[in-house]
């Protein structure tokens, strides 16, 4: 069940992650966007498909999700990850500035890329084990049964 998780995980962050890297070569090369706010807007369009991807196909949740359980800790962690690269994105784009258009489409994503594989591993334990748990019979208040 594990390993279902973390690939299904996995899967989420991929396509949140194409997205949002789209977007952000988009806006920075195509629209002359500064890539720091580039990448803010890019990050941003990526949270709610991550939350609900993870929510429903990932953990398999259905009905609302809980403001202060689910919604607000997803988006502390999406917003941790939105600062990091945020940050990294604006060096790389210093760096890259004389670069030509085509290496820095590459550059700038990789970036991004970079922060978020880092805390992709914390932010799924932090799902797995906080965010999305299953609760356990004990916290429900209901002992098990005594081995026989």
């Amino acid at each position: 069940m594990l390993i279902a998780r973390l690939l299904r995980c996995f899967c989420v962050s991929v396509g949140t992650t194409l997205l949002s890297a789209s977007i952000l070569v988009a806006l920075t090369l195509g629209a002359g966007v500064d890539a720091a706010v580039a990448n803010v807007v890019a990050v941003v369009c990526g949270i709610v498909p991550s939350y609900l991807g993870n929510r429903r196909w990932v953990w398999g949740r259905t009905g609302h999700g809980s403001m202060t359980r689910e919604v607000l800790p997803f988006w502390m962690l999406a917003l941790t990850g939105l600062a990091a690269s945020t940050v990294a994105v604006d060096r790389v784009a210093s760096v890259t500035n004389v670069w030509p258009a085509s290496w820095r489409a590459v550059a700038l994503p990789v970036a991004n890329l970079g922060v978020f594989a880092v805390l992709w591993v914390v932010q799924f334990a932090v799902l797995d084990r906080i965010i999305f748990r299953t609760p356990t019979t004990r916290s429900q208040g209901i002992e098990p049964c005594p081995a026989p």
